[in-house]
């Protein structure tokens, strides 16, 4: 964790380019404002049917820290959207998740 989940209208996905750029904002933010090994993150850009809403719904899930306090976060969030505008020129849905330790059970 961090784990952020880009759910993009199938008919307005950005290029490859901007796609990977938007990736390496994304690995950026989480390494060094969210504190996150590298070894750790993952971003996904999953092309979706749009039904209603913004056409872009960020989601991130990542571990509680106590170094992830609400200011951090809320800087995050809005590195996070203006990362998502310059890259897509679209406006994103974001919303962040946070789940305790003792909450997650994972592998690899």
């Amino acid at each position: 964790m961090p784990n952020v989940t880009f759910h993009i209208d199938a008919t307005r996905m950005p290029s490859e380019e901007r796609l990977a750029e938007l990736s390496r904002d994304c690995i950026e933010l989480c390494t060094q404002v969210l504190d996150a090994e590298l070894k750790n993150v993952h971003v996904l850009f999953l092309e979706v049917r749009h039904g209603h809403g913004h056409p872009i719904f960020a989601e991130i899930l990542y571990r509680l820290e106590p170094f992830r306090t609400p200011a951090v976060m809320n800087r995050f969030i809005e590195a996070l959207d203006d990362a998502i505008v310059h890259r897509t020129g679209l406006i994103a849905r974001v919303r962040c998740f946070g789940y305790a330790a003792s909450n997650l059970y994972a592998r690899n």
